[in-house]
């Protein structure tokens, strides 16, 4: 546990130095927050956004993208990074076990996924009347297998891709491909036809039902299960196919 502590912190220190973690962890939720609110404010809807106002639903929905902007893009970006310049290698070279260097990134997405999180939260309830969580411990748990989840798929992108660029176009794609149709962006009521079909395939679509689950208390359905079984697959995929070089 010490050498994974010493870890985090360390790759906590050389994230912050990205300024893409800052943009796409903090500035870019926020700003699509706002853009959200000020087009469709807050009014209840029996039609869309599941029957209550469009910031009480983009509000648990954003919790989840940003999990998935920091594991999506932040994570794969950075990692890919450090084995390009070698510092992967330096790390198995000093006997650093790869499940520390795979937990200190998971633990790292955690914690930038988690401040960027409550940051949206305060910054939504002063702007918008948004309406707190019906049950707060499972909105816990909900963010906790998000996050776990976005992170473990950032590891594996971030393990398959071969270049930082690479890795940060395809997560950028996801990321906005998930945003478009994976309801977070246009309601999920009016995306028919084979766009509604993508929505429903994608990680986010479930991560959003997932949190929404415990802030609305609204039925996720088999999402977390979906959620869970992403984890599970993503993990065990990331130790198959880790890289040191």
């Amino acid at each position: 546990m010490k050498i994974l502590a010493k870890m985090t912190w360390l790759e906590l220190k050389l994230f912050l130095r990205e300024p893409l973690t800052v943009l796409f962890a903090l500035v870019l939720p926020l700003m699509v927050l706002f853009v959200m609110g000020g087009v469709f404010g807050n009014e209840a809807d029996a039609d869309v956004y599941r029957g209550v106002g469009a910031m009480n639903y983009y509000v648990p929905a954003y919790i989840a993208l940003v999990a998935a902007s920091v594991g999506l893009i932040s994570l794969p970006t950075h990692l890919a990074g450090n084995r390009e310049r070698g510092v992967l290698k330096r790390y198995r070279a000093s006997s650093m076990p790869s499940w520390a260097v795979v937990g200190a990134q998971v633990a790292v997405t955690f914690v930038i996924s988690t401040v960027s999180g409550v940051t949206l939260v305060v910054a939504a309830m002063s702007a918008y009347d948004v309406r707190g969580a019906d049950r707060p411990l499972l909105v816990i748990a909900g963010f906790a297998l998000v996050a776990l989840a976005f992170s473990s798929l950032g590891v594996l992108l971030g393990a398959l891709l071969p270049s930082p660029r690479s890795a940060q176009a395809l997560g950028v794609m996801l990321w906005f491909v998930m945003l478009m149709v994976g309801g977070a962006g246009p309601p999920p009521e009016v995306l028919t036809g084979a766009m509604g079909t993508i929505g429903d395939l994608t990680p986010l679509r479930h991560a959003i039902r997932a949190m929404q689950d415990g802030w609305l208390g609204l039925d996720a359905g088999y999402s977390w299960l979906v959620v869970a079984l992403l984890t599970l697959v993503s993990a065990a995929a990331s130790v198959r196919f880790f890289r040191w070089e």
